[in-house]
């Protein structure tokens, strides 16, 4: 019986070419959709999962309350040993560096400029499990002049040579005896580095980190087994205000398996990529949910063609159940060769994939739970597109249908309508989130930022070249294509410190502010291009501008200065006049709004040189730089980036996602209009003998084809209705995760409902002109 129910299955499929393709391309476009999802899906819920002790692992995140309450990884660096003191339920406690810093290495005879290094304490290693190859996790971080490698590194200098015990010299900092060889840190990790250096040698070269008024060291600590975590959690958050209330801070725990989710906003969960990763699981479901609705949609169409078949087939005997498991296995055989096509389509687009969204997702098709997972996703496939057709075509009477075409009831009709309304509603809601994302991206990328970013060079500052700084810039300067050069501790759209160390007149003891602040040099302001409201910019006629200070116009506002140009205020370099109020200019994402800011001229705490170019001499300068650095910098390769790459790769993530959801839209469309051309092949086949009398009776084309596309426009109309107050909802609640916005204007989703009608009435236009030019005598002859 199951072979006789395979060769009808493989029969129907042959006989109905062009349906079959339909039926099998939707399926397969769907699931391949679906598992493209889910395996990013998945790559991103395995981040920070591999560690052994990862359920006692966390991050102690502090809320700042300095006017707002700012919510960040970065910790003052005494508190992993006062915690440790106090806190018995810690077993290791490290304090790392959040940032990358980079050196010119020298050993074996090679050099090389190696830019993914960290600081870290020494039970980084212990804690973590980045496992050593060569080396004691315990001991290899304890001495001042140890050196962690990676493998890839180590490999990179000493080929196969035992590289434990050899000494590595790094320029500006000295050698290091190579203490631990270490396994490469998998890609599904949140914390990415090649070498690590102990966190004393950072200690000893920045004092300014010992104070607690400085959150600029990220702390990790593991609990023991039975520690209540909830208790601990108590006893941190009210450490800061018990020992130091002054600086009027609390922290609290994150667990480390959350590091790449999840975020938070004034010390509460909000967004962060797990808002991503829910999105695009229900956007894999409801994609699949549509492809399988077109089956369900283009199998009744055809049941016309097969309702004698079953009207025989129940008169000769034919039980309910064995008809419904014959086209349940007719699905099943559809959905088996969709995932097979799927497969197919999968492997080819993998690499583009990965390519779009920075992975580097691979698959095992011979994992035992992978070919568990497909299964699975071809029965439930099969099962849901299969069940509705099954019953619908098992339930018929034979008695009507061999007495001539069965007329489908209301209710079948109803349902079959309501299924395009939720397919359209879907791609309508897609297409809405579309073009808000587009629009929010382009925003962030034309919106005046408070200064120039265009023709602007940044090249990193180290070794020979910060000591020669001003003999590079005098030269720099003579030459054509170069307006201004100056220095700067940090880009002007990445200023991420802050403090609470600015005293100002009239500020009360118990009264909380946060600020950022930036080193920089002469024509700072003049080479970004950022406006004075009041006073002036630092300048070289002025020896006392050295202890001066200039502020943005949200500090003004958080001190309530009404001329603050003049006030002495008091901050990192003591007490100072402030020279000039700035306007206002993003110097953190635009996710966050402005911050207050404070200027120091110190150009000998700079790491990054911004260069200016004249527009369309950028070539030029270039040539120059390059020129300028080898003479100055010898040994270390020419490294440059221009400042507009720098602040696009700050939304690389809102880009990666607004490129997906243009893919799943579009997708999501195409498929939704295989359901209606779906439906209105079912209508034309019901309408058949009507549509040839009132071609008899004199119907134009034109009136045939209205007839038929004004009950699909008016479904489409139906999922506009549902559509956009779901869709207004869900982009409005992602827009909240940006301080600054784009609009969320009424004409996007007009914009959508339109193109939803247009492309559903040349869908449905097809079939219609179709019906509506045949020959009326083949649909009459019956008659």
């Amino acid at each position: 019986m199951l072979t006789n129910y395979l060769k009808i299955a493989l029969r129907n499929l042959l006989r109905h070419k062009a349906f079959s393709f339909i039926n099998i391309s939707g399926l397969a476009l769907g699931m391949t959709c679906s598992i493209l999802i889910m395996l990013w899906v998945q790559d991103e819920l395995s981040f920070n999962q591999f560690h052994k002790n990862g359920p006692q692992l966390y991050r102690i995140m502090a809320n700042l309350n300095w006017g707002e309450t700012q919510t960040g990884e970065n910790t003052p660096q005494p508190l992993a040993e006062a915690l440790r003191k106090e806190i018995p339920e810690i077993t290791h406690i490290v304090n790392m560096t959040n940032w990358d810093f980079g050196s010119l290495f020298k050993a074996n005879g090679k050099t090389n400029k190696e830019t993914k290094g960290r600081y870290a304490s020494p039970e980084l290693l212990q804690l973590f499990s980045f496992p050593l190859l060569q080396g004691n996790p315990k001991t290899a971080l304890a001495s001042p002049d140890a050196i962690v490698l990676s493998q890839s590194l180590a490999r990179k200098y000493f080929g196969t040579e035992n590289a434990l015990g050899q000494t590595i010299n790094l320029k500006d900092a000295g050698d290091f005896r190579i203490m631990g060889v270490m396994q490469d840190i998998p890609k599904n990790s949140s914390l990415q580095f090649d070498f690590v250096l102990p966190m004393q040698v950072f200690v000893k070269k920045n004092d300014w980190v010992k104070t607690w008024g400085n959150f600029s060291l990220t702390t990790f600590l593991q609990l023991r087994p039975d520690a209540d975590f909830t208790k601990v959690n108590a006893q941190i958050r009210k450490y800061m205000p018990k020992n130091h209330p002054e600086q009027n801070a609390d922290f609290f725990l994150q667990p480390v398996s959350e590091m790449h989710l999840h975020a938070y906003k004034a010390g509460k969960p909000a967004g962060g990529r797990i808002v991503y990763v829910r999105l695009f699981t229900l956007v894999a479901v409801f994609i699949l949910l549509i492809a399988c609705i077109n089956f369900m949609n283009l199998a009744t169409a055809r049941s016309a063609k097969r309702s004698k078949e079953v009207g025989i087939r129940k008169v000769i005997g034919a039980a309910r159940s064995l008809l419904f498991g014959q086209f349940m296995g007719e699905a099943l055989l559809t959905a088996l060769l969709a995932v097979f096509f799927s497969l197919v389509l999968v492997t080819l687009l993998l690499p583009t994939f990965n390519q779009l969204t920075g992975k580097a997702i691979t698959i095992n098709y011979t994992h035992p739970a992978f070919l568990l997972s497909l299964a699975a996703i071809t029965v439930l496939t099969g099962f849901i597109a299969g069940s509705y057709p099954a019953l619908f075509l098992s339930s018929l009477k034979p008695v009507k249908v061999l007495k001539g075409h069965p007329k489908f009831g209301f209710k079948s009709l109803l349902f079959r309508k309501g299924l395009v309304v939720f397919q359209f509603t879907l791609s309508l809601i897609l297409m809405v989130g579309t073009v808000v994302i587009y629009r929010q991206i382009n925003f962030i990328q034309n919106r005046n930022l408070g200064f120039d970013r265009e023709n602007v060079i940044s090249i990193g500052l180290e070794s020979d070249l910060s000591k020669n700084i001003k003999a590079f810039k005098n030269e720099v300067l003579q030459t054509p294509g170069i307006k201004w050069v100056t220095t700067t501790s940090d880009h002007p759209m990445s200023i991420y410190n802050s403090s609470a160390d600015l005293q100002w007149p009239g500020k009360s003891e118990k009264e909380a502010s946060s600020i950022s602040g930036v080193f920089v040099d002469y024509d700072y302001f003049e080479t970004m291009n950022i406006r004075m409201k009041e006073g002036r910019s630092f300048s070289r006629d002025f020896a006392t501008d050295s202890s001066a200070y200039i502020v943005n116009e949200a500090a003004v506002e958080m001190m309530g200065m009404k001329n603050p140009v003049g006030q002495t205020v008091s901050f990192w370099k003591g007490k100072g006049k402030i020279i000039g109020v700035a306007k206002n200019f993003h110097s953190q994402s635009l996710h966050e709004p402005i911050k207050p800011l404070i200027v120091l001229l110190e150009p000998r705490n700079a790491s990054v040189v911004l260069v200016r170019t004249e527009p369309g001499k950028t070539k030029e300068a270039l040539a120059s730089l390059e020129k300028a650095t080898r003479k100055y910098n010898p040994g270390y390769p020419f490294e440059y980036h221009f400042l507009d790459e720098i602040f696009e790769e700050q939304y690389k993530s809102e880009m990666t996602i607004g490129k997906l959801i243009n893919c799943f839209a579009g997708l999501a469309i195409f498929i939704s209009c295989l359901g209606l051309f779906g439906l209105a092949l079912f209508t034309a086949e019901q309408r058949t003998k009507e549509i040839g009398v009132r071609k008899v009776l004199g119907a134009s084309v034109v009136n045939i084809v209205a007839l038929l596309s004004k009950d699909f426009l008016k479904l489409v109309l139906l999922a506009n209705v549902i559509a956009w107050p779901l869709a207004w909802w869900a982009m409005h609640q992602w827009l909240q995760n940006f301080a600054f916005r784009a609009d969320l204007g009424l004409w996007i989703f007009a914009l959508a409902g339109i193109a939803t009608l247009f492309i559903a009435l040349l869908t449905v236009s097809f079939q219609a002109v179709r019906s509506a030019i045949a020959n009326p005598v083949n649909s009459l002859r019956s008659e």
